[in-house]
């Protein structure tokens, strides 16, 4: 049910973007706009970017449910401090409002669990907003803990 998005599947990414954008809008509008973080074209691009790994989740009749827009992200061996190690940089998941709570979201990140280890990944990263808290609570279930922790003030 898990398979790598194709130029078909657009339009109900652009529907499933304009969910995360809206979580995202509502909870801090300070920030965010009401729009979409890509436009179709720039999905037609990203979906043939050897460094990105865009995955759908689609059910029996083919109706996409979720997706996950994934990065890969490399150290490289002269960097001064940091080790030279591969992840897989999650950009987005999301599941659509009408399938959550029935695996969605879990088949996605076991798909990218084993996609990250077919890559010779260290480790999967992500960020989340703090607006946010039901994406938090089901990354802590996935597995995933806090690996830094971002900070404000607003002025």
């Amino acid at each position: 049910m898990v398979r790598r998005a194709e130029v078909k599947d657009i339009p109900a990414l652009m529907g499933l973007l304009d969910q995360v954008n809206l979580v995202h809008h509502l909870g801090r509008p300070d920030l965010f706009r009401r729009a979409t973080k890509y436009s179709p074209h720039q999905l037609e691009i990203l979906l043939q970017d050897p460094t990105m790994e865009i995955f759908v989740f689609a059910d029996e009749s083919g109706a996409v449910l979720g997706h996950a827009f994934c990065q890969l992200q490399e150290v490289p061996p002269e960097h001064r401090l940091l080790e030279p190690v591969r992840t897989l940089y999650i950009d987005d998941i999301c599941v659509d409002a009408a399938a959550r709570g029935k695996g969605v979201g879990s088949a996605l990140c076991s798909h990218v669990k084993r996609r990250a280890k077919a890559l010779g990944c260290h480790n999967i990263t992500l960020n989340v907003w703090a607006c946010n808290p039901g994406a938090e609570a089901f990354y802590r279930k996935s597995g995933f803990l806090p690996q830094k922790t971002g900070m404000e003030v607003i002025l």
